[in-house]
């Protein structure tokens, strides 16, 4: 081929007759060439129009044409093919470019550099699809609406959802109350509402519970406003925080505050309540405008301090432990979850610095109730006053009345059944006064405790 294009006319050729033996034989005349020659500006011009242009940070449509495991290879038209390395294919991380694209396929990509260092055109897909995406994404949220996706990814904290870029569901926000597995949710397509936007940042926050609420309102509403203070409701603990217990109720989630878990002080609600238990629970107030519900745990359980004072009276006499010493006096607990003041005063009937001059934590000891206070839950004890006796409490007569005592004052212990003293006569005379009691075994000779060695003889020249 000359260095000058040429192109043909559509002329079609022309041809004559010659008479031969009657017969006319067709002869080919060849047509007529038209030369329209290009000079070599004008062929390179040619060359030029026929390739796209590209630019840094340009979107651009092609052709796979290639697939390797590390970079897919894109037709748009330049004057080589584009490259797209793996991973700048999807937003999934590690992912196999084979199971992203097939060969064939349009691709809209975004130019990263027009030429590397290896002259290479450099391309990205998932670039392309953040750009695309951003637009619909802030639209979206504007609007209020709703995006959806599969989750991809669990990651530290939550999970990673597909919708054209990588948002981030947290895992309070999965669904109505927290999930602790969140394992079973890959794969799965969600709704989720969009609760921020940070294009700068390449940050999207999704909140799955929000689009659950919104879409359960009607039956949320219907729920509480059936729900009222004072019932009782059968739940299960949902999740346990540092300030108390999530139970749910079968519609929703109710708070037991750390305060209504229990009479007795609580260090942590894990002590008391663990994810998964059935319990009881009171309602206790029903805040429609904020849809919350708060219960108590304690409430159906009885009051150990209504309890108390409804068995003892000021002036009795109670046994209890020394829990704790302050400047001015100590605690005791009389009861479980009741512990009593011994204000310093009450001490001794002498003058006393430090309540540590007379008592000590964990030591057991006998009081005297002197004040009783049940509305402000408060009991005043007296160390010195139970010295000059009294009345001691009912679960104590048994032991301490005034049958385990002489006429002298001499305790002689708890007073004997005579129908149990004659069993227990009857027993060891049928079995020998060295016979175990019914019920446990006698310690056979070889398990018997070895007697003590003899002293050795002193040496006569020590």
């Amino acid at each position: 081929m000359s260095e000058q294009a040429t192109t043909q006319t559509t002329e079609a050729p022309e041809t004559s007759g010659i008479q031969t033996d009657g017969a006319e034989e067709s002869t080919y005349v060849p047509r007529e060439i038209v030369r329209n020659d290009l000079s070599g500006d004008l062929l390179d011009e040619a060359y030029s129009s026929s390739m796209v242009d590209v630019e840094d940070g340009q979107l651009v449509h092609g052709s796979v044409v290639k697939i390797d495991r590390d970079e897919v290879l894109l037709d748009i038209g330049f004057k080589s093919e584009g490259v797209i390395p793996a991973r700048e294919l999807s937003i999934r991380n590690d992912a196999d470019p084979s199971e992203i694209v097939d060969l064939g396929d349009e691709v809209e990509a975004l130019v990263l550099q027009k030429e590397d260092k290896d002259g290479r055109l450099v391309l990205s897909k998932k670039r392309a699809q953040y750009e695309r995406a951003w637009g619909d994404i802030e639209r979206t949220k504007e609007e209020e609406g709703v995006v959806s996706g599969p989750v991809i990814e669990v990651v530290k904290g939550g999970l990673i959802i597909d919708i054209g870029l990588r948002g981030f569901l947290p895992a309070s926000l999965v669904e109505l109350r927290r999930v602790r597995d969140l394992q079973p949710y890959v794969g799965r397509q969600l709704e989720a509402k969009i609760i921020e936007l940070d294009k700068n940042r390449n940050n999207v926050v999704l909140s799955r519970r929000a689009w659950l609420e919104e879409t359960q309102r009607e039956q949320r509403e219907d729920f509480l406003t059936n729900l009222k203070p004072g019932e009782v409701r059968s739940g299960v603990v949902s999740s346990v925080v540092n300030f108390g217990a999530f139970v749910d109720l079968g519609g929703m989630d109710g708070l037991v505050h750390v305060s209504e878990l229990s009479w007795k002080h609580v260090d942590h609600p894990g002590s008391v309540v663990q994810v998964g238990d059935e319990i009881k629970v009171q309602v206790l107030e029903v805040d429609l405008d904020r849809e919350r519900i708060s219960l108590s745990l304690k409430a159906t359980q009885q009051d150990p301090w209504q309890e108390f004072a409804s068995n003892h009276q000021v002036g009795e006499l109670v046994y209890g432990r020394v829990t704790k010493l302050v400047p001015f006096g100590s605690f005791v607990q009389v009861g479980d979850g009741i512990e009593g003041l011994v204000h310093i005063s009450e001490m001794s009937e002498h003058h006393v610095d430090l309540p540590e001059q007379v008592v000590t934590p964990g030591e057991e000891l006998w009081v005297k109730i002197i004040d009783l206070d049940l509305q402000r839950r408060r009991i005043s004890l007296s160390i010195k006053q139970a010295f000059e006796g009294g009345v001691v409490a009912a679960e104590y007569q048994e032991h301490f009345g005034d049958h385990a005592y002489d006429d002298e004052g001499n305790y002689i212990g708890p007073s004997v059944d005579p129908e149990a003293e004659q069993a227990w006569a009857e027993y060891f005379d049928e079995n020998g006064e060295a016979a175990p009691p019914p019920g446990a075994e006698a310690t056979p000779a070889a398990e018997a405790p070895p007697a003590e060695p003899e002293a050795a003889p002193l040496d006569d020249d020590a």
